[in-house]
């Protein structure tokens, strides 16, 4: 066994030197001053209380830094996993109670093991099975939901509910009494966290200073909203705020368990460990990708479940990589995972010394830090593109999008992507076929619908555009008998195979079926162009020897020795080769069409 596969630190702690230590600490500095407001805003969306929060952003990124593979992802409590916390945990217990908080570091436990248990058994293909169209139209909704839930906070009011149709008619009835003195607050706090974005930041750089200032914005505005609050005394006159938070370190400690409230917890712990896994890998490796490094999935896996489990521990949320602060953190040089664990020391230090501060934090001002963070996430354009590309992803997308606005996060996730499994299904129940002719002076083989091509009376071409299994067995009968009805002058058929990668159990038996229909009707079945692995599971069947055709190289092969005259008379015309129909003649105009 190789430990220091499973131990990526193995890697770059011998090596590490005071010139690699200064900018990690820089990015650390940076990143904790950014991590610090959005620690508290997510707890407080996860439904927790604000040093859930702080806790979740200590020991999981020690653990991370300990088994994950990219030396910049930053991890911690991130905005959909909060609210994919909340979705699963409001219905069983009241947000605020202990029992709530309890689910919450179970919850945590067990996305912990499942990541963990995944990289054990490298299963971290799994996290395919969430398509990109589904993912985003899951962070689309997902940001739309946030946005609404916090308008509570930012407004005053007592909004409840976790879908579009609970949330919009409450909202209605309720702005009437929303708190001016918290919707000055809150709308001041956006209008200030939305200028130190782009503007701010497009001003520091016509200026030639650094955009690091920018990034730490939030943190200043949390600075400035504790002192206007507590020298104006506005939670005595209405605007709620974070209240007393514990200070000192948590004592580990692992959550209680309870069977049953596990089995409950089990389907959203695994929804949030592949959500939370996509996210963290895509983020990574595209950060990875910029300075020609590389990350391991099943590593990825292990970091994850790591940050989880000690975030159960720790007394947190369940946690992942957050793209921003991963952004941020790469941007201000971090070079190796040491910069998480300085973030971790420099939060642990803030909640020995100075949560007392936290106090009059106001809860407005936490609501304007989430919907500034979330608005980047919402990409409604990519939803059109989509469609435009494919409009069976565009339905899983818009599928994902409103199932999770209408129904719920985890009903909306699920939908899309058994959606999206039936559509691939679908796909592939019906693939591309098409009768291909030699083109003139080559020995190249394309579609007879697309190209100007040479074709014989008495052997027809087919090329399969798919791998063969058992939901498209039945149409490749049923292609084939029509196309012998279409050519009854054919003496041989050759499927070409460039495109198939698989011909399973089922399939097989489909083939040996056409055999014998095709050798009925005095017509013998060729292969052509038959990939390695497929040839190797024919040769362990006992089709070969009894199928009675043979297994050619390439398809001008076939053609050259089942009809010769006409691969030398193709041979002979070379000819200008073009895009486009017979009918229409030659063209060098690429024309739009469905058939490939």
């Amino acid at each position: 066994m190789n430990v220091r596969r499973w131990f990526p630190f193995m890697h770059w702690v011998p090596g590490y030197r005071r010139e690699t230590a200064l900018p990690d600490g820089l990015a650390a500095l940076i990143v904790t001053l950014m991590l610090i407001p959005q620690s508290l805003a997510y707890a407080l969306l996860a439904g927790l209380p604000p040093q859930a929060g702080l806790y979740a952003s200590i020991l999981p990124l020690i653990a991370y830094a300990l088994f994950g593979s990219s030396r910049t992802l930053a991890v911690g409590p991130v905005a959909v996993i909060s609210l994919m916390t909340a979705a699963a945990l409001t219905p069983l217990f009241a947000p605020g109670t202990a029992e709530y908080q309890g689910a919450a570091l179970l919850l945590a436990l067990l996305s912990g093991l499942l990541l963990a248990g995944m990289a054990v058994l490298r299963l971290g293909f799994l996290a395919s099975f969430l398509s990109h169209p589904v993912i985003s139209g899951f962070i689309t909704a997902s940001a739309l939901l946030i946005v609404l839930s916090q308008l509570r906070h930012l407004f005053g009011i007592p909004l409840q509910g976790s879908t579009l149709p609970e949330l919009l008619p409450r909202l209605l009835i309720l702005l009437p009494q929303l708190h001016m003195p918290t919707l000055i607050l809150g709308v001041g706090s956006l209008a200030l966290l939305w200028w130190a974005g782009a503007p701010f930041t497009e001003l520091l750089r016509r200026h030639g200073c650094s955009v690091t200032w920018s990034r730490i914005m939030p943190a200043l505005l949390l600075v400035l909203s504790i002192a206007v609050v507590g020298g104006l005394g506005l939670a005595q006159q209405g605007v709620a705020v974070v209240g007393e938070i514990p200070r000192g370190l948590p004592v580990p400690q692992l959550p209680e368990w309870d069977w049953m409230l596990a089995r409950q917890l089990l389907p959203a712990a695994l929804l949030i460990s592949l959500v939370g896994f996509v996210e963290s890998v895509s983020v990574g490796q595209s950060l990875a990708a910029r300075r020609r490094e590389r990350i391991d999935p099943d590593n990825e896996l292990a970091g994850l479940g790591a940050a989880n489990l000690a975030a159960a521990v720790a007394g947190g949320l369940p946690v992942t990589g957050g793209f921003s602060r991963s952004v941020v953190n790469f941007d201000a040089g971090a070079r190796t995972p040491m910069a998480g664990v300085f973030s971790a020391v420099a939060m642990a230090v803030g909640v020995l010394f100075f949560t007392p501060w936290l106090r009059d934090l106001p809860q407005a001002v936490l609501a304007a830090t989430i919907i500034v963070a979330v608005l980047k996430l919402v990409d409604l354009r990519s939803l059109r593109r989509t469609w435009r590309y494919s409009r069976q992803d565009g339905a899983a997308q818009l599928a994902t999008l409103l199932g999770v606005l209408l129904v719920g996060v985890e009903a909306g996730v699920l939908l899309g992507m058994g959606l999206s499994l039936l559509l691939f299904l679908w796909r592939t129940s019906r693939p591309h076929m098409a009768v291909v002719g030699q083109l003139p002076g080559s020995e190249h083989f394309r579609n007879v619908e697309r190209f100007e091509v040479v074709q014989s009376p008495k052997v027809l071409s087919l090329r399969v555009d798919e791998s063969l299994y058992f939901p498209n067995a039945r149409y490749l009968e049923e292609r084939i008998i029509e196309l012998v009805a279409q050519h009854p002058a054919i003496e041989h058929l050759v499927l070409m195979c460039s495109g198939v990668n698989l011909i399973d159990a089922s399939a097989l038996e489909s083939v040996e079926m056409i055999v014998e229909r095709l050798r009925t009707a005095g017509i013998q079945l060729h292969l052509s162009e038959v990939k390695g692995p497929v040839m190797d599971r024919l040769r362990r069947s006992e089709f070969l020897q009894h199928f009675g055709g043979r297994v050619f190289v390439s398809q001008f092969q076939a053609l050259a020795e089942l009809d010769p005259e006409v691969t030398r008379s193709a041979m002979a015309d070379a000819g200008t080769v073009a895009f486009g129909p017979p009918s229409g003649g030659l063209s060098d105009e690429i024309r739009p069409s469905t058939k490939a």
